[in-house]
C-alpha cells in the first residue's frame, strides 16, 4: 500500500508540475506533506522514515561541514548540503550583480566575439561545459544564466535558447570528472576510482559528445536567435519612430554604440571585492576534496563574506534569494524520499539484472537507458547510490568488468538528468533564475530540444562503450 501511495503522489506531483497551473514550489511542498502523512505515518507507521527523509540530524554532524576523509554526498531524504549551498551561492551571485560584475563580464565577452549572437551561443556552451568539469554545475548555471540574460537585454535577442543549451552543456561537462556531478562523487568514492579514471573514460565520451551537441544546438537555435534579434530591433525602431517621427530601417545588422565594459563598473572597490569572493568560491570548490570542506560550508562561507562586505545592502541581498526554488527542492527531496523508503528505486534497479540475462551488451543498454530515464524524473543522487550494489553484483555474477558498468551508470545518470526541467539541480536553478527575470521556459519548450540532445549523447556513450570495452 505504501509503495502504491508513494508512486501515485509522485505521478500527481509530476503531472501538476508539467501542467504548470499551480506554482511548482507549492506542488512539491504539498506532495511532500502528503508523503509524510499518508505514506510514512499512516501506511508505514514509521516515524523513523520521517526523520530519515527530513534528514535534519545530518546538519549537526561534523561531517556535514568538514570531512577528514572522502567527502560523501547524502543520498537519503533531503540533501541539506545542496539546499544550503544553493542559498549561499544565490546570495553571492546577487552581490556580484549589484557590484556590476555580470554586466562587465557579459560586455567583455560580447566585445571579444564582436557582439555577434551566434558566436556567443557557441562560446557560452563551451564555457558552460568546461567550467562544470571543475565547479559544481549549479554555480556555473547561476553565473551563466545571469550573464546570458544581461547580454540578451543589451544585444536585443531572446536568451532562452542559449540558456537551454548552457544547462545541457553544464550537465554534459559535469559527467567528465569525478567532482563534476554528485553521482560521480558517489560512484568514485564507493568503487575506488580517481579523478584520472573519470577524465580518461567519461571525459573522452563527454568531449566527443560535446562536438555533436554544439552542432545540434547551433542547428536548432541559429534561426531562432537571429529572428528574435530582428524582431526586437524592429519593435524598438517602431517605438523610436512613434516618439521622434524619424525613419528607421533594419538592414540585417544591428549597429549601435555599445557600452564599454569599463562603464559597467560603478564602484571599483565593490567590484574588486566581488571578484575576489568569486575567485575564492571557485578555488574552494575545486579543492574541496583535498581541504575537506563540504559544499555546505563553502556556501555558508561565501554568503557570509558577501553579506559582511555588502554592509547596507545585506538585508536586500537576503530578501532577493529565490526562496521558491529552495522550497521546490525541499518538497522534491521529500517525495523522492518516499520512493526510497518504500523500496521502489531498489525494485527498478533489481529488474536490470534479471532482464539482461547475462548478455553484456543488453546489460549495458539496459543500465544506461534505465538510468537515463529514471534520472530524468527522480533525483539522480539516490538512484546512483541504489545502483552501485547492483552493478557490483552484476560484475561478479556475470563476469563483466566493474569499470565498464561504472562508466555506463555515470553517463546514464548524469546525462539523463538533462532531459527534463526537474531532472538535475542545474536545470531547476537555471529555469528558476530565467523565470525570475521574466523569461518563462515551459516543459514543452525545454524538452523539445533537450530530449533529442539527451538521446544523442546516450547513443554516443553506448556506442563508445561497446567499441572500447566489449
Amino acid at each position: 500500500m505504501a509503495q502504491i501511495l508513494a508512486i501515485l503522489i509522485f505521478i500527481c506531483m509530476f503531472v501538476l508540475i508539467v501542467l504548470d497551473k499551480i506554482e511548482r514550489h507549492i506542488v512539491t511542498m504539498v506532495c511532500g506533506f502528503l508523503v509524510i502523512v499518508l505514506v510514512f505515518c499512516l501506511s508505514m507507521n514509521d516515524l523513523n522514515a520521517v526523520f530519515q527523509t527530513l534528514n535534519i540530524k545530518s546538519i549537526f554532524d561534523i561531517e556535514f561541514w568538514y570531512s577528514s576523509g572522502s567527502i560523501k554526498e547524502s543520498s537519503i531524504g533531503i540533501n541539506w548540503s545542496t539546499i544550503i549551498f544553493i542559498a549561499g551561492m544565490m546570495i553571492m551571485v546577487e552581490g556580484m550583480g549589484k557590484a556590476g560584475f555580470f554586466r562587465w563580464l557579459c560586455l567583455k565577452i560580447a566585445k571579444m566575439v564582436d557582439y555577434k549572437i551566434i558566436p556567443i551561443l557557441i562560446t557560452f556552451m563551451i564555457m558552460s561545459g568546461f567550467l562544470a568539469m571543475f565547479i559544481d554545475s549549479i554555480t556555473v548555471i547561476l553565473f551563466l544564466v545571469a550573464v546570458t540574460i544581461e547580454l540578451g537585454n543589451l544585444l536585443k535577442f531572446n536568451p532562452v535558447p542559449i540558456i537551454i543549451s548552457e544547462i545541457f552543456c553544464a550537465n554534459l561537462g559535469g559527467s567528465a570528472t569525478m567532482c563534476g556531478d554528485p553521482p560521480n562523487i558517489i560512484i568514485g568514492t564507493s568503487l575506488g576510482y580517481s579523478f584520472g579514471d573519470f577524465i580518461t573514460n567519461t571525459g573522452v565520451i563527454a568531449l566527443i559528445s560535446m562536438v555533436f551537441i554544439i552542432f545540434y544546438f547551433y542547428i536548432c537555435f541559429k534561426k531562432q536567435l537571429i529572428n528574435s534579434h530582428v524582431e526586437l530591433i524592429n519593435r524598438d525602431s517602431e517605438c523610436l519612430m512613434a516618439v521622434s517621427g524619424s525613419d528607421f530601417s533594419y538592414e540585417g545588422e544591428y549597429t549601435t554604440n555599445y557600452v564599454d565594459p569599463k562603464d559597467a563598473i560603478l564602484d571599483k572597490k565593490r567590484f574588486l571585492i566581488s571578484f575576489i569572493i568569486f575567485f575564492i568560491a571557485i578555488l574552494l570548490l575545486i579543492t574541496h576534496a583535498q581541504t575537506g570542506l563540504t559544499v555546505a560550508s563553502i556556501g555558508v562561507f561565501v554568503a557570509a563574506i558577501t553579506l559582511v562586505t555588502s554592509k547596507n545592502d545585506a538585508i536586500d541581498l537576503i530578501k532577493r534569494v529565490d526562496y521558491k526554488t529552495i522550497l521546490f527542492f525541499i518538497g522534491l527531496f521529500i517525495v523522492v524520499g518516499g520512493l526510497e523508503q518504500t523500496g521502489i528505486l531498489e525494485i527498478v534497479a533489481a529488474l536490470i539484472g534479471e532482464v539482461s540475462g547475462g548478455n553484456t551488451k543488453i546489460m549495458i543498454a539496459i543500465i544506461i537507458w534505465i538510468s537515463a530515464i529514471a534520472s530524468a524524473f527522480v533525483d539522480n543522487i539516490p538512484f546512483a547510490a541504489t545502483m552501485i550494489p547492483i552493478i557490483q553484483s552484476l560484475a561478479i555474477s556475470q563476469g563483466v568488468p566493474l569499470s565498464t558498468l561504472a562508466w555506463t551508470l555515470t553517463m546514464g545518470t548524469d546525462i539523463g538528468g538533462s532531459a527534463t526541467p526537474i531532472g538535475a539541480s542545474a536545470n531547476v536553478v537555471g529555469i528558476s533564475v530565467a523565470e525570475k527575470e521574466g523569461y518563462s521556459i515551459s516543459w514543452k519548450g525545454y524538452c523539445m530540444y533537450s530530449v533529442p540532445a539527451t538521446v544523442i549523447v546516450i547513443l554516443i556513450s553506448m556506442i563508445y562503450i561497446f567499441i572500447k570495452y566489449i
